[in-house]
């Protein structure tokens, strides 16, 4: 098994310990932002930071593999998705985010299934799955700091919260929401340009 596979089991594997975490009673804080959230944050980080690793690795040495193929999204969408969950359990961010995003993830999922079946080739990631990526992995980063941040989605009108906690949550939420518009237009990108699989010749 070559590096960049390593590295993509790697951050499976700290999905778990995320999930962890929250059950450990840890009473301490920094600056005001508990503990155990800065070590889901950091957890996070460099999980996200091992998703751009491998893929570039894996070019670089010409390791590219089909199990890393087919194992490196799959990580990405459980590390996404186990992230928001969190966070909505920690009353941070509403349902429907996550709802949102794991719709997309299986209409995407399920038209590549659909491709390779037909032997076509895969739908290759869009404009606006790219820029899905980025915003979901900075708002949820942002997500885990964001101070004060239970019952925090939108919460601008809040007398407690200084000026920095007020810029913390807006932009978090300003993210969350183009997150969501760039995973809305990035699913019907792959529905228009993949029409044709649903059609029986």
């Amino acid at each position: 098994m070559n590096l960049a596979n390593k590295l993509t089991i790697f951050r499976i594997l700290l999905v778990p310990i995320m999930v962890i975490i929250p059950l450990i009673n840890i009473q301490e804080a920094f600056l005001g932002i508990p503990i155990c959230y800065l070590i889901i944050d950091g957890i996070f980080i460099i999980a996200s930071i091992t998703d751009k690793l491998d893929g570039n690795i894996a070019r670089k040495r010409n390791e590219i593999t089909t199990f890393g193929k087919f194992l490196d999204p799959i990580a990405d969408k459980i590390l996404v998705i186990a992230a928001m969950i969190i966070l909505v359990e920690l009353d941070s961010i509403p349902a429907w985010i996550p709802i949102v995003i794991v719709t997309r993830e299986f209409i995407v999922s399920g038209y590549r299934l659909i491709a390779l079946e037909k032997g076509g080739e895969v739908i290759a990631a869009n404009m606006w799955g790219k820029l899905k990526t980025v915003f979901q992995m900075t708002a949820i980063i942002l997500a885990f700091i964001n101070i004060n941040g239970t019952n925090s989605f939108f919460y601008f009108v809040n007398n407690e919260l200084t000026s920095i906690e007020l810029s913390i949550n807006i932009i978090t939420s300003i993210l969350m929401v183009l997150a969501v518009i760039a995973t809305v237009f990035s699913g019907w990108t792959y529905i228009k340009n993949g029409k044709q699989l649903l059609q029986d010749k």
